[in-house]
């Protein structure tokens, strides 16, 4: 019933004029106003809204996943642009000094937006 249906994912956030320049500057995505909010433009011609809403909570999980080739560059790249990587200590397997987990799964590197919500570069398949 709904194999042709164009379904797209969404999240919340509680200030899209803060939300708006990190995902468009700071991360360099292409951000396209309308609705009720923005859309990221993301590779392979995926997309994401992102809406407000005043009462947001943001998820205890991750929302947005980057695939990368290369976790620890893209984490200095993003952490020269201002991004402060996650530390989960006491959690099996420690994140490393520079916020990449290396413990178990692929290499990925955790880090907020402004409203909170988790988003992360993951090593690439």
């Amino acid at each position: 019933m709904l194999t042709d249906s164009p379904a797209f994912s969404g999240f919340s956030v509680d200030d899209l004029d803060a939300a708006r320049p990190f995902y468009r500057d700071v991360l360099g995505l292409t951000v396209r106003d309308g609705g009720p909010g923005f859309t990221l433009e993301l590779a392979g011609g995926r997309s994401v809204l992102v809406y407000g809403t005043p009462n947001h909570t943001p998820g205890s999980f991750t929302v947005l996943n980057f695939p990368v080739p290369d976790v620890e560059a893209a984490v200095r790249a993003l952490t020269d642009r201002g991004v402060r990587f996650e530390r989960y200590e006491g959690t099996p397997g420690e994140t490393d000094e520079i916020g990449v987990f290396r413990k178990g799964g692929p290499l990925i590197a955790w880090f907020k937006d402004p409203a909170g919500n988790v988003l992360s570069v993951i090593a690439q398949d």
